[in-house]
């Protein structure tokens, strides 16, 4: 699967997931010019037409960011526990209603019903503070990662940012590998679907060597998301939370911060970076 190519004002994709309005320039104040904007929609994920989740998102890959997001989520194990899936405009925003197998979506139903059932924490909605952190297999070590195949990667990033590329307004989920850089990846405005999207497309797609790289920081969230789909490094361009470095650490994942052109911080699991 190759990345994204970049889009282009001319380009009939017209503009997928972005808006076009008129701007005014500091030092340009007396006349107006087009300019380009990220669309950011709320995104509602339907299991078996109980509405599970809403999220505010870039309204693009919207099946990938599904599937992404029931594997990473815990919700689903395997693609195959998806039966089905619609993506539908509604009310100011869009729809992604999704068929789950019986046995997954009676887990679902049991999950929801437990946590109705909970003193809220007020911790971004989470009713529980154990489900910040909740359990992962430790990862085993099959993938390792040359820094000197980085830089390469990430000269890469913008080409999956065709909106970014023309906003500057989102960020990028790519999955990278030592032999061919950027072999694909996502964008959206929010960093934690453009990593679902990624994951989802991880998990259609045969590819299983390599890492995940994100344009953005590192949360536990980002951690956590990646370990669940079974990745074993994830670089970050800018820096990693002390919760993610916990996560990271329990779970056997590489963590790795401030991901530039010749600069690297290896925070957990030093075993699968060789430093040439």
């Amino acid at each position: 699967m190759n990345a994204h190519l970049p889009l282009t004002k001319t380009d009939s994709a017209d503009q997928a997931g972005m808006r076009q309005c008129n701007v005014r320039q500091r030092g340009r104040l007396d006349r107006a010019e087009p300019d380009w904007l990220a669309e950011e929609v709320p995104v509602a994920l339907v299991y078996n037409g109980i509405s599970h989740v809403v999220m505010m998102a870039t309204p693009k890959e919207l099946e990938q960011f599904a599937l992404g997001f029931s594997l990473s989520e815990g919700i689903i194990e395997s693609p195959g526990e998806i039966y089905g899936m619609d993506v539908l405009a509604a009310c100011n925003g869009m729809e992604v209603q999704i068929e789950l197998s019986s046995r997954r979506f009676m887990a679902l139903k049991e999950h929801r019903r437990a946590m109705a059932g909970r003193t809220g924490c007020g911790v971004c909605g989470v009713e529980q503070l154990d489900d910040i952190a909740r359990p992962i297999t430790s990862l085993p070590v099959t993938q390792t990662w040359p820094l000197n195949r980085l830089d390469q990667a990430l000269a890469q990033l913008k080409e999956v940012q065709p909106i970014g590329r023309q906003t500057g307004c989102t960020h990028a989920a790519a999955w990278i590998t030592p032999e061919e850089g950027l072999a694909f990846g996502c964008e959206d405005v929010g960093r934690h679907v453009a990593l679902d999207k990624l994951l989802g497309y991880r998990a259609k797609s045969a590819a299983r060597d390599g890492a995940v790289l994100v344009s953005s920081r590192a949360s536990y969230e980002m951690v956590q998301k990646s370990a669940m789909c079974g990745v074993e490094i994830l670089f970050a361009v800018s820096a990693a939370t002390a919760l993610a470095v916990d996560v990271a650490e329990r779970c056997g994942l590489t963590l790795v911060g401030f991901s530039k052109p010749g600069r690297a911080t290896i925070y957990t699991h030093p075993q699968r970076i060789m430093d040439l």
